[in-house]
């Protein structure tokens, strides 16, 4: 079978660039590493592969082959009524593979005429077997109908949801060899369907006895590489120096390294490495530069408290940042809750050693389904009574009890802070320029470092920004409550009346 996919493949012709009509000659790569694999017959003469992830830097031919794969699933798999579907995130993405399927059939005047093109639809029908391949967008498609017999999802990094992936995945029950194929860049969120995959892609690689029937062919950095060196570049790119582009690279490379912003779009486009957020603001390597004592501060050093305050999925994150006496420099300590109920999901789920942080003390289990907010209050109090605790910025959202009780049976000064860009522009920035500076120093919190390595930020007009728990990848909590807590050591204020109050911008 394998012998016969290639020359189907070769047959066919480029639609793009310098090599445009011409025939597709499989590389040597193409054809060992992806093409023949994928088409491994078992004893009786059947696919052996049902599903297979293929992962690879983009400018590696991917659309190209996809669009071939289509082409051979729609008249060459020798199955009548065939359904072949191109899938991807929204309608422009999805219809990439199929206009690149439609000029290969025109490109040959024998195959032109077996099939009808219809451009409208995003839809070519084969009359003679009564096949049908088609475009689908996860943006606007029937959930019901479908009887897939091959699926190739591009850039599945892109879906916005697992669903399309679910629905069609499920949909090729009824065929006798169904192939779906998930062609992707690598992303950055990682409780999406193409991490579930990489991550089983990844169990498979190691013992492909889990599970015959999947295929994982993934071109990648190792995650300690430096992006930066060309020997890295070319571990990852098979196409690099013949029809992908040394200088493009080096132009793209060359510009990250200038724009720290563009550094996890070229690790993640041109490397195909994962990366915790979808552009850099915070360089763990910066943060890590900033470890300082691990020990306890001096008794009544002056301190100021963030809060970012949660009921269920999130951390409750408690924060506290202490200048220097002698101005220009702080100390970080932070402490988090979560309630236990979750707590192993958690666990499991986002493989993080919540077991490990509790049993080292940098996180505390409340009781229950829900955050207990007196389990925050218990550290409040405990600091306060060590340190010089002047003031406590905190989000109004569900915080009106706990602010209560801080300030009429505590006596702190609590003030409320909603997280628009007025409140937290200033100190967002002031954030980003002590680290860069070293003028912050942590303890070496897991929990908060976590935070820090996928927090994004939201710009508005204007070049006011603040962290984004939408755009980030995983709760960043800390990071909020650090930046409130920098708000309030800023201004330097020790109000004594009221104890607290609502602050809007």
């Amino acid at each position: 079978m394998a012998d016969r996919k290639v020359r189907i493949i070769n047959a066919l012709t480029h639609t793009k660039g310098p090599h445009a009509g011409q025939g597709f000659n499989l590389r040597p790569w193409q054809e060992h590493e992806i093409v023949r694999p994928l088409f491994t017959t078992d004893a009786r003469g059947r696919r052996q592969y049902r599903t297979c992830l293929l992962m690879m830097p983009r400018k590696n031919g991917k659309t190209e082959l996809a669009a071939a794969l289509a082409i051979d699933g729609l008249l060459f798999d020798g199955e009548q009524g065939a359904e072949v579907y191109s899938a991807a995130a929204d309608r422009d993405q999805a219809s990439l593979v199929f206009h690149v399927a439609a000029q290969m059939l025109r490109n040959d005047a024998e195959l032109a005429a077996q099939v009808q093109i219809v451009d409208s639809q995003r839809r070519i029908v084969h009359r003679a077997s009564g096949s049908v391949y088609r475009a689908i967008s996860a943006e606007a498609y029937s959930k019901h109908g479908f009887n897939a017999s091959r699926v190739i999802y591009d850039e599945l990094h892109a879906a916005p949801e697992r669903e399309l992936w679910d629905v069609m995945s499920s949909s090729t029950g009824a065929r006798d060899q169904p192939l779906m194929i998930a062609i992707s860049t690598a992303g950055f969120d990682r409780h999406s369907i193409l991490w579930e995959l990489y991550s089983y892609a990844k169990k498979i690689q190691a013992d492909p006895s889990l599970d015959p029937s999947f295929l994982s062919i993934i071109y990648e950095a190792p995650p300690g590489a430096d992006w930066r060196e060309e020997s890295t570049w070319a571990a990852c790119n098979p196409a690099l120096g013949d029809f992908r582009s040394w200088e493009e690279m080096r132009t793209a490379c060359a510009r990250a390294q200038l724009i720290p912003e563009q550094e996890n779009t070229f690790r993640r486009l041109y490397l195909n490495q994962w990366t915790e957020q979808s552009s850099r603001w915070l360089s763990l390597e910066a943060w890590d530069a900033c470890l300082g004592s691990r020990g306890e501060l001096a008794p009544r050093r002056r301190c100021y408290l963030g809060a970012d305050l949660s009921s269920t999925k999130d951390f409750t994150a408690l924060v506290g940042v202490f200048p220097d006496d002698t101005g220009g420099g702080f100390d970080v300590r932070a402490h988090f809750v979560i309630p236990a109920d979750t707590a192993g999901e958690r666990e499991r789920r986002d493989h993080l050693p919540i077991a490990q942080w509790v049993r080292e003390g940098w996180l505390t289990l409340s009781p229950g389904p829900v955050v207990d907010y007196e389990a925050i209050r218990v550290v409040v109090k405990a600091w306060m009574a060590r340190y010089d605790v002047r003031e406590l910025g905190v989000d109004p959202w569900n915080a009106t009890d706990l602010v209560t009780r801080l300030s009429d049976q505590d006596g702190l000064t609590c003030i409320m802070l909603r997280q628009g860009y007025a409140t937290l522009s200033a100190p967002t920035k002031n954030l980003e320029a002590t680290i860069l500076g070293r003028a912050l120093r942590h303890d070496g919190n897991p929990v908060l470092r976590r935070m820090v390595s996928v927090v994004a930020i939201e710009t508005d007009a204007a070049g006011n920004i603040k962290p984004s728990k939408v755009k980030s990848s995983d709760r960043i909590d800390g990071v909020v409550a650090l930046v409130l807590a920098l708000d309030r050591a800023s201004r330097q204020t020790t109000p004594t009346t009221p104890k607290y109050q609502m602050l809007v911008y």
